[in-house]
């Protein structure tokens, strides 16, 4: 028998992993959104908080909230700090430069694709990497054919994930588009947790790290409210047809102005 235990609190652990992951997915696709409407140095600024809420919140949380159901029978589990935190810092990065070279490249289908395999290589590596960082009293090995699986799911979930930041517009098919996200981003996941095996060590012996409480909790917290932060600034932030109303007002005084005759200081016409 395993002593594998992938649900040691039940639903409970798979159900919230889900909700944060579409949680997340859904505020980066609203940023996304905005970086499009925007364009410029302020498109980027908001494709880094879309990098930050699919990487962060959608990607590298959800992972962590599921490996908080994560035991093994024989054997406590420790976490390597450094190691931890440069999971969550593989995700961000490697989802906003598929951000910026699938928003650069527009409808291009190379961009899409190139964007998509980095993104998806990233967040595998991110994966995989949380996973070394767990320390145990137990020999731990991968299946080849499983891993290589989920290494493809993530590519084609995040190529998805990229279409979806292209084309996607309004609230009902951004929200159906997280919950899509979602279903893919946690499917990477427990498929990679599959390819593990386990063999406990017959005599224990101190595992080094942090207890997954200590260590995963204040992080998952942190970037829960920088992920609250996002949002309100996302709800604060002027709405799509107030940015097309402000458009549209300044091109019909540009045109006026441009229109204009010019007069002098008494406002009369020259010429």
């Amino acid at each position: 028998m395993s002593p594998i235990d992938h649900f040691s609190f039940g639903l409970l652990t798979p159900v919230l992993a889900y909700v944060m992951s579409s949680v997340g997915s859904m505020l980066g696709l609203l940023l996304t959104s905005r970086a499009r409407l925007t364009g410029g140095r302020e498109g980027k600024y908001w494709l880094a908080g879309a990098a930050l809420a699919i990487g962060g919140t959608g990607i590298w949380t959800m992972h962590f909230i599921a490996m908080l159901g994560f035991s093994v029978n024989g054997s406590v589990i420790r976490y390597d700090v450094p190691l931890t935190a440069l999971s969550a810092l593989i995700a961000v990065v490697f989802v906003g430069l598929g951000l910026f070279l699938a928003s650069h490249g527009g409808e291009r289908l190379g961009f899409l694709l190139g964007g998509g395999v980095l993104t998806g290589v990233g967040v595998a590596s991110m994966h995989y990497l949380g996973m070394a960082a767990m320390n145990m009293s137990a020999h731990v090995s991968y299946d080849p054919a499983v891993v290589s699986l989920s290494v493809l799911i993530a590519i084609g979930a995040a190529t998805v994930a990229l279409w979806f930041t292209l084309r996607v517009r309004g609230a009902l098919r951004i929200g159906g588009a997280a919950l899509v996200m979602g279903v893919a981003v946690s499917g990477m996941h427990y498929t990679g947790m599959y390819s593990m095996s386990v063999t406990t060590h017959p005599e224990m012996v101190p595992v080094p790290g942090a207890r997954a409480i200590d260590l995963l909790l204040p992080l998952i917290v942190g970037i829960s409210v920088i992920t609250v932060g996002l949002l309100l600034t996302v709800i604060l932030s002027p709405s799509e047809k107030e940015l097309h109303s402000e458009a549209a007002y300044r091109a019909r005084m540009r045109d006026s102005d441009e229109g204009a005759p010019e007069v002098d200081l008494f406002g009369t016409p020259r010429g």
